[in-house]
């Protein structure tokens, strides 16, 4: 029975050491968010969000190449590699030309073989159509004025 024992033990001991350094590395670019929702944005508005990155490697990051899904869509970044330990930022900018909702990716490959993927989203809503209507307190309050 003792030697039942020692072996499962050995035997367990060795799957866990086996399990460790089988262990992939941990990946060098981390975002600190990787989607963000614009909400309700007004058609014919352009409207930005910046993409905070960060180097966790221990090696220089340099950032290939950032483009998204669809021409609406325009990042930008920064093509100076990012030291360990650096932060970066992607800017990526939406065209909110056609109503309705959107969801849009944007690719970043780093370092010729790494790729990591964001994402913006939200709705689009169509102004009305001609000016806004007189405001009659305006002129009330240009009357007291007087």
């Amino acid at each position: 029975m003792k030697k039942a024992t020692v072996l499962i033990f050995f035997f367990f001991t060795l799957v866990t050491a086996m399990a460790q350094t089988g262990a992939a590395p941990a990946e060098p670019l981390q975002f600190k968010e990787v989607e963000y929702d614009f909400g309700s944005v007004p058609q014919g508005k352009p409207v930005y969000h910046n993409f905070e990155l960060k180097n966790t490697g221990t090696k220089p990051i340099l950032l290939n190449d950032v483009h998204a899904s669809c021409g609406c869509t325009t990042p930008e970044w920064s093509k100076e590699p990012i030291a360990p330990g650096a932060t970066a930022k992607i800017r990526v900018g939406f065209n909110a030309a056609s109503e309705g909702a959107f969801e849009k990716f944007i690719s970043v490959q780093y370092n010729e073989s790494g790729q990591k993927q964001i994402k913006i989203k939200g709705s689009v809503w169509q102004a009305p159509a001609g000016a806004a209507p007189p405001n009659a307190s305006v002129q009330f309050l240009k009357q007291q004025l007087q």
